[in-house]
């Protein structure tokens, strides 16, 4: 991270012409009905296994639809808690309030599908694409978790259009994240730098963690006692 001074020394004119530059490609994607492109990094093609890419696609294939069985009232209550707060936190994200409920619906689902606290993946789609649907980044992954297209065909069905796809994308993205997670034996910091191509190095995993702990905490409320 650039500090204060460092910032001070950087000449004005080329900061201009970049910031131009951003606005320009910015507009351009927005006029056009274009992809916003994403500042993140990306999964990296690594060899696996055949059971393990079996694995993953059958994880993939899943039909079942996006939405938790409650074992009883107080697991039920406990969500709903969870929905309406985390509606509130996204209300300026996404202000279609029925967009804003399937997508935490399915992101709750396919979390905990995945065994990923919901909180910490709200904090890397954060990072990832800032809540985009539509995001781009330079690398070439697409959508809210950023998914590289490479994927689809080692685990998918080979499309990688439906990357767009909400539901798509979220249970691309935790699947991945999990196997990344199993790979690196529970190392979050491990896993969240191989999800960003990156790793071993600090600025993707503390970024996460950062915006983890920071907009997206969240603290169940405890059950009244009589």
């Amino acid at each position: 991270m650039l500090s204060a001074s460092s910032h001070s020394r950087s000449p004005a004119p080329l900061f201009d012409v970049r910031r131009r530059q951003l606005l320009a490609t910015l507009a351009t994607a927005a006029l056009n009905g274009l992809p916003l492109p994403a500042q993140a990094g990306a999964q990296l093609y690594e060899p696996m296994a055949d059971a393990v890419r079996a694995a993953l696609a059958a994880r993939i294939a899943d039909s079942a639809p996006p939405q938790r069985r409650f074992n009883d009232i107080g697991e039920r209550i406990e969500f709903i808690d969870w929905l309406n707060e985390m509606s509130g936190r996204m209300l300026r994200r996404k202000p279609d309030y029925r967009e804003r409920i399937e997508f935490l619906r399915t992101l709750d689902y396919e979390a905990i599908r995945a065994g990923l606290d919901r909180q910490m993946v709200l904090g890397l789609i954060q990072v990832e694409s800032n809540f985009r649907k539509y995001a781009v980044s330079s690398a070439g992954a697409r959508g809210y978790m950023q998914v590289m297209p490479f994927w689809t065909g080692v685990i998918g069905d080979g499309d990688p259009r439906k990357l767009f796809d909400m539901r798509t994308n979220l249970r691309y993205g935790c699947v991945i994240l999990r196997h990344y997670l199993d790979l690196e034996k529970g190392d979050l910091f491990l896993a969240l730098g191989r999800y960003n191509g990156s790793r071993g190095r600090d600025p993707y995993p503390n970024a996460v963690l950062a915006a983890w702990h920071g907009g997206w905490k969240y603290a169940a409320r405890q059950p009244q006692t009589s």
